[in-house]
């Protein structure tokens, strides 16, 4: 769309996880020097939370692309499942073969051996859990009884919990202490601040290929950093659209103005002085797809 405009390969503020645009801010890097410490510490129960936004997931997978050749890793990206159907999805993860009618005895039979041959090649099993704050208490429950098991020297499986704040709430549950307990390394992802944004986007465009000095103003950067209040997504989204604004009218240089009609058009609970914007936006899109029609 505007990515030739601004001399960019490719969109710089999308908002799928993507680990080439991980940024080591303070935030970001503190909570992956914890993860891989804790990991290679062999610990049962790793924790870490963070608003809505702040890059839970992006983290997850620069943790898990991160580990070295002793890790083998299972991702579950959305555990809101009762224990038996939580269970198979480990096992799907860990390659173990099941039979269409396995009962529970034999699912759990089956993970413990994977388990078992696993940590016989020297490997670790590492289960990462996203969006943790929904998971059901008695799958929380199943997954502490799988962490009991162990050989002399570590744990058989370790897993990371990443969830919003409401995660907390959900561990003080007295059904479920002895989990809460047995969390030894935990962190709070918090927003960006004023200075990290400026890095961030420099960042984030530098790895979409701009080589110039400056595609935002100060001004607008300010902007961007009061409107979204630091939060990854947030600034992500207001960034994009800010970018085709200033590429709608031509412009080089994205100033405190775009990104401003770029927040109004976001924030849903400012009133939208500016809903041209959106109008704008899908203007532009549909004359990049009638383009790419026509030179098909």
């Amino acid at each position: 769309m505007y990515q030739t405009h601004f001399g960019l390969r490719e969109v710089p503020f999308g908002i799928t996880p993507d680990t080439s645009f991980f940024f080591t801010s303070p935030h970001s890097q503190e909570a992956l020097n914890t993860l891989l410490v804790a990991a290679k510490a062999g610990e049962g129960f790793i924790k870490i939370t963070g608003e809505v936004g702040t890059g839970k997931t992006l983290l997850c997978r620069k943790f898990i692309t991160t580990l070295g050749p002793d890790f083998v890793t299972a991702y579950i990206p959305n555990p809101y499942l009762e224990p038996r159907t939580l269970m198979l999805a480990l096992a799907d993860e860990l390659d173990v073969k099941l039979a269409t009618d396995v009962d529970q005895h034999q699912l759990l039979k089956s993970i413990t051996l994977r388990l078992m041959e696993l940590a016989a090649q020297g490997k670790r099993v590492l289960l990462c859990l996203d969006e943790a704050q929904a998971i059901p208490l008695e799958s929380l429950e199943a997954l502490r009884l799988l962490t009991n098991l162990e050989t002399e020297k570590r744990k058989l499986l370790q897993i990371v919990l990443f969830g919003q704040p409401e995660l907390n709430k959900h561990l003080e549950h007295n059904s479920i202490r002895q989990l809460a307990q047995r969390i030894t390394f935990h962190y709070h992802l918090g927003p960006l601040k004023r200075d990290d944004v400026d890095y961030y986007i420099a960042h984030r465009l530098r790895v979409a290929g701009f080589s110039g000095a400056r595609l935002f103003s100060r001004g607008a950067i300010g902007k961007l950093y009061s409107a979204s209040g630091g939060i990854p997504r947030l600034v992500n989204i207001m960034a994009h659209k800010a970018l085709m604004l200033s590429y709608g009218e031509g412009k080089h240089l994205v100033s405190r103005r775009h990104v401003g009609m770029a927040a109004n058009d976001t924030i849903p609970l400012r009133r939208r002085r500016w809903p041209w914007v959106a109008a704008l936006v899908a203007l532009l899109a549909a004359a990049c797809g009638l383009t790419w029609a026509l030179n098909k």
